[in-house]
């Protein structure tokens, strides 16, 4: 069910509506230039067991991040392959493509491995798929463009903390992914210079926009256009965990009180 705010803010869950289905391939978009926002979008994409089909990115810039699962205690590990260099993922790995890069997801796994993909400028088009057969007879490699979280200083911020995964370190100048932790309570409103979409990650909370709110939790999609004034309220009793990803890039940290 979708809910929309004060000012366009938008919440909605990660598998509302009907995906589309492309091989191994369901992706599910929540936010894009056709929900209204101006130039990111945010969609959830999940690749079942083997190997996915081809994606091309557009003339944007795309991050991905790697979901925990639910189902299994253990780490959900698969291998991407970008241009068709190979390198392993897990879980709660933030990913960079250049535009017009390609990848695909080969998933060992029993169970399907759950995406989040932002791209930015958001090109309003179908996914774009390529016939390459040549991914699984690429070498392993490393590059910048995969970064694990667990890596990542945490950088505090009042009675929180974020960590950045994607920024010009990993060769994006233009969008910046995060994860944050926010503890029980509500902080002030505030606002960015920034177009912004939220993946909550764990925790139950509300969605503040303005005087408008509504309830969030895990699985919760949220956009916040430029210059909305908002904030996140913890309203269980241990950790509100979140992925941003922002339009322009920037700092997590920098806010104006509203």
């Amino acid at each position: 069910m979708v809910t929309i705010l004060a000012g366009g803010c938008r919440v909605s869950q990660m598998q509302d509506g009907e995906p589309l289905v492309a091989g191994t391939l369901r992706v599910w978009p929540q936010i894009g230039r056709a929900t209204g926002a101006r130039a990111i979008s945010l969609s959830a994409m999940e690749f079942a067991p083997g190997l996915s089909p081809t994606i091309q990115n557009g003339d944007c810039d795309q991050i991905l991040y790697v979901l925990p699962s639910e189902r299994s205690a253990t780490a959900v590990r698969g291998t991407i392959f970008i241009d068709n260099e190979r390198l392993e993922i897990d879980s709660d790995t933030g990913i960079y493509l250049r535009p017009q890069q390609t990848f695909a997801i080969n998933n060992p796994n029993a169970i399907p491995i759950t995406i989040i993909s932002s791209q930015c400028p958001d090109p309003n088009q179908p996914l774009q798929f390529v016939n390459d057969s040549s991914t699984t007879a690429a070498a392993s490699g490393s590059a910048t463009s995969v970064v694990r979280l667990a890596d990542q200083k945490a950088q505090p911020t009042a009675d929180r903390w974020y960590r950045v995964l994607i920024d010009d370190r990993a060769g994006s100048d233009q969008v910046t992914q995060f994860v944050g932790s926010i503890p029980p309570g509500r902080a002030p409103d505030h606002f960015h210079q920034y177009e912004e979409v939220l993946f909550i990650l764990k925790g139950e909370g509300r969605m503040w926009a303005g005087d408008t709110n509504t309830p969030i939790g895990a699985g919760s999609c949220i956009y916040l256009p430029k210059g909305q004034v908002h904030c996140v309220e913890n309203t269980g009793k241990g950790e509100l965990r979140l992925l941003g990803v922002f339009y322009p890039a920037g700092s997590p940290a920098v806010r104006y009180d509203a």
